[in-house]
C-alpha cells in the first residue's frame, strides 16, 4: 500500500507530466484561461489517460511483447488513445454541450496531446504491472488536472491585474508557469521516511 501511495505522490506532484516532464504544454497554455474550462479539460484528459493506459498496457503485454511487435507500439498506442478520445468526445457532447463548445478544438486534440502518449510510454519503460500502471496513469492525469486548474486560477487573477504591456499576454503566462514549476519542485524533497 505504501508503494502505491508513493507512486501516486511521485506521479502527481514530484514528476508532474506538465511541470517536470514538459508534456501537454499546448493544452496547458491554450485551455487555461478559465477555471471551469481547465477543469473540464482536465477531467476529459484524466479519463482518456487512464482508460487508454489500461488498454495500452494490455496490448503491450498480450500482443506486442509476445509477438515481438514493439516497433508498432507508438502507432498502436495512438489508435487506442484516438478511440478513447472519440468516446470521451461523444459523452461530453451528450452530457454537457456547453463544455463541448467551450473546449472546441482542444477536445479532439487530446489525441495528439503528448502527455497522453507520454504516460503510456512511461508505463512501458517502467515495466509496471496492471495495478501499478493504472494507478500511475490515474495519478499522472490527476497531477495534470491539478496543474491545469491551479494555472487557470492564476491566469484569471492575472487578467485582473495591472501587468506592464511588455509582459501582457503569453509572457506573463510563461513567467507564471515557471514559478508554478518551481513551486512543484519543492515536492521533490519529500522523503519516504
Amino acid at each position: 500500500m505504501r508503494d502505491l501511495i508513493l507512486l501516486i505522490v511521485g506521479a502527481a506532484l514530484v514528476n508532474n507530466v506538465v511541470l517536470a516532464r514538459f508534456l501537454g504544454l499546448c493544452s496547458f497554455m491554450g485551455v487555461t484561461t478559465k477555471i471551469d474550462t481547465a477543469v473540464g479539460m482536465g477531467m476529459a484528459t484524466t479519463f482518456v489517460i487512464t482508460v487508454s493506459s489500461m488498454g495500452d498496457w494490455a496490448i503491450e503485454r498480450f500482443l506486442l511483447m509476445p509477438f515481438d511487435l514493439g516497433y508498432l507500439r507508438t502507432v498502436t498506442f495512438i489508435l487506442v488513445i484516438a478511440a478513447a478520445v472519440q468516446f470521451t468526445e461523444m459523452v461530453i457532447r451528450k452530457v454537457s454541450p456547453a463544455l463541448f463548445q467551450t473546449l472546441g478544438i482542444y477536445l479532439p486534440l487530446i489525441t495528439t496531446n503528448c502527455a497522453v502518449l507520454g504516460v503510456a510510454l512511461l508505463l512501458v519503460e517502467g515495466k509496471m504491472n496492471f495495478i501499478q500502471s493504472t494507478v500511475f496513469a490515474f495519478a499522472s492525469s490527476l497531477g495534470y488536472s491539478l496543474v491545469m486548474a491551479i494555472f487557470a486560477g492564476l491566469r484569471e487573477r492575472i487578467a485582473l491585474a495591472d501587468v506592464p504591456r511588455l509582459f501582457a499576454g503569453p509572457p506573463v503566462g510563461f513567467v507564471t508557469a515557471s514559478l508554478l514549476a518551481m513551486a512543484f519542485m519543492g515536492f521533490s524533497g519529500m522523503s519516504a521516511n
